[in-house]
């Protein structure tokens, strides 16, 4: 008896210890995940500024650019705060892609599960892999353009993207892809961590609210961005520049 007690005690000594990795690359990925909704949504209000009027928009870039701060826009500002963003953006993507199906055979078994057991949130689950997958393209090709040529941003910089560019279909397709990816994510997160404390109904609910405003208030801005492009297509390439900032340069100018 008494071996056998040693033998018990000496195997679960030598068990190995559980690994945390699993936990804590999940709570990465939530992080991430959460920390690109929440910069997603206020990129939506940056860009949605246009909305306000050409000079609201000039003046939402060359805040980026530090132009209030040091008197002059220094673009590689913008470029900084993408090349983070894009680190976060690979970093959730490396760490998401380790719960896609990696093969023909696991993609079907999603497919019939879902089908039969007609689980609303296997369906989310799906949809949000088709457009991170979609993401991991269009979103990285975005964040390529602004990274090497942030001095591209502004009023009519950004609506000669949409249409003399001709690009706008490439930014509505990211617009449906993004918006649908963060919604879906932000509901996971909220089923996963418990917070708020509601219902799924109740939860669902609060996401396709927020993706249809979010949608209708891109949808909006893109063809703001449009109307502006299509009205400036003779002039493409010229950039914006409101009335009193021109005075301001030329009285420092004169100064000198």
């Amino acid at each position: 008896m008494a071996n056998e007690t040693l033998l018990i005690h000496a195997g679960l000594a030598d068990k190995s210890r559980k690994n945390r990795w699993p936990a804590r690359l999940d709570l990465l990925q939530s992080s991430t995940g959460l920390f690109l909704a929440l910069f997603m949504w206020a990129h939506m209000g940056f860009v949605a500024s246009i909305l306000l009027g050409e000079s609201a928009m000039w003046t939402i870039t060359k805040l980026f650019e530090g132009y209030f701060f040091f008197g002059k826009s220094y673009p590689w500002l913008v470029s900084c705060v993408v090349g983070f963003v894009a680190l976060v953006f690979v970093g959730h993507a490396l760490l998401a892609v380790r719960k896609f199906p990696i093969n023909y055979r696991q993609w079907r078994a999603i497919r019939a599960h879902t089908k039969v057991m007609r689980h609303e949130d296997s369906t989310l689950w799906i949809w949000q892999v088709y457009t991170g997958f979609l993401l991991f393209f269009l979103a990285s090709a975005h964040l390529y353009q602004m990274f090497f040529w942030p001095q591209n941003i502004g009023p009519f910089a950004s609506s000669d993207r949409m249409w003399s560019d001709g690009l706008w279909p490439f930014y509505l397709v990211m617009l449906l892809a993004v918006e649908l990816h963060g919604g879906i994510g932000l509901y996971r997160l909220t089923v996963k961590w418990g917070w708020p404390n509601a219902s799924r109904q109740t939860l669902k609910k609060m996401k396709w609210a927020l993706t249809g405003f979010f949608l209708v208030l891109g949808l909006a801005t893109l063809g703001a961005y449009m109307k502006i492009g299509y009205e400036h297509r003779a002039h493409a390439g010229e950039r914006y520049t409101p009335a009193w900032a021109v005075e301001k340069e030329a009285h420092r100018r004169g100064g000198q």
